[in-house]
């Protein structure tokens, strides 16, 4: 065969062209997919990343476009920005595609006797775990969770608790100190200890947890396999017209982007949302209209058995 010269005068002989080169450049292209996707997740810019990472915009394009042979400095650098692990980016298995995804949703749609099948032979030295009446809300800011979660705890005789005020108990500190002194990395931490902790000490309870807890695999999925999960759904501008109206004018103060981020936020999420047990829609909907439907998808659900409407 010819040798193949190249724009810049290199000539390259066809036997230099190993099997490896294929199998790297998938890894790249790999890579890029997903910190493009996660990036998304995350709702900011190639540019906001660029100044979180320390890592130029032309090297993040060059990434994103899977032409970027990255050094592992560098790409730790950019797994750190989107509160990523590394092995995230290059492992095989894309932790919020897998094989184990397909798996939880077939499991969402079994019957209790399916359930408890699985569950005997994928954990068998816990034959009998349950969700028991543990119900965690999730969803964004301004989904009503908190709200929600408070009524909804009082009408079912249950405890009330925030996740992130379980965080700074544990923590003796605020959330934002957490943040401000150990990073989203150690906030992650304490936050799956919680979550890990109230399972240990209480088998009924609604708990309202941050936006973001999808944003961890790990977490995310025990989360999803021990407590009854309650996606509250609204539009943008709902979500938005609530956070101000609590008078947190944060969102939209110098963001006049502040909208389209959001969106892009939720719909990002959509898919991890969705794997909640239960959905609920609070769009155009009153407090006591969105209450109800909370309380009668739970009755329906059987998760509180010796619960009526009318308690």
């Amino acid at each position: 065969m010819d040798e193949i010269v190249s724009f810049d005068g290199r000539v390259t002989r066809p036997e230099t062209f190993l099997p490896e080169d294929a199998a790297n450049g998938a890894l790249l292209a790999m890579v890029g997919e997903r910190v493009r996707t996660a990036r998304a997740r995350k709702g900011i810019s190639r540019k906001r990343l660029s100044e979180i990472s320390g890592v130029s915009q032309r090297y993040l394009a060059q990434l994103e476009g899977g032409e970027g042979n990255i050094s592992i400095v560098l790409l730790r650098r950019v797994a750190a920005a989107l509160d990523h692990r590394i092995e995230w980016l290059v492992g095989a298995d894309d932790p919020w595609n897998s094989d184990v995804m397909m798996v939880m949703g077939l499991y969402r749609g079994a019957t209790a006797e399916q359930r408890q099948k699985v569950l005997e032979i994928l954990d068998p030295e816990h034959p009998a775990l349950r969700r028991g009446r543990r119900i965690a809300f999730i969803g964004l800011r301004g989904a009503g969770k908190s709200t929600l979660g408070r009524f909804a705890a009082d009408r079912l005789g249950v405890p009330f608790m925030e996740l992130n005020a379980e965080i700074e108990q544990a923590s003796g500190m605020p959330v934002n100190e957490v943040m401000a002194l150990y990073g989203q990395e150690g906030y992650r931490r304490l936050e799956r200890q919680s979550v890990e902790r109230i399972v240990a000490t209480s088998d009924a309870l609604v708990l309202a947890v941050a936006g973001g807890i999808v944003s961890e695999p790990e977490t995310f999925n025990y989360l999803l396999r021990h407590y009854h999960t309650v996606w509250l759904k609204a539009q943008p501008e709902e979500h938005m017209a609530r956070v101000r109206a609590q008078g947190d004018t944060r969102p939209m103060a110098g963001n006049p982007s502040a909208m389209e981020e959001l969106r892009t936020i939720l719909t990002s999420r959509e898919a991890l949302y969705g794997q909640a047990t239960i959905h609920v829609d609070t769009s155009n909907r009153s407090l006591d209209e969105s209450l109800a439907d909370v309380l009668s998808t739970i009755r329906e659900r059987g998760i509180f058995e010796d619960w009526s409407s009318t308690a």
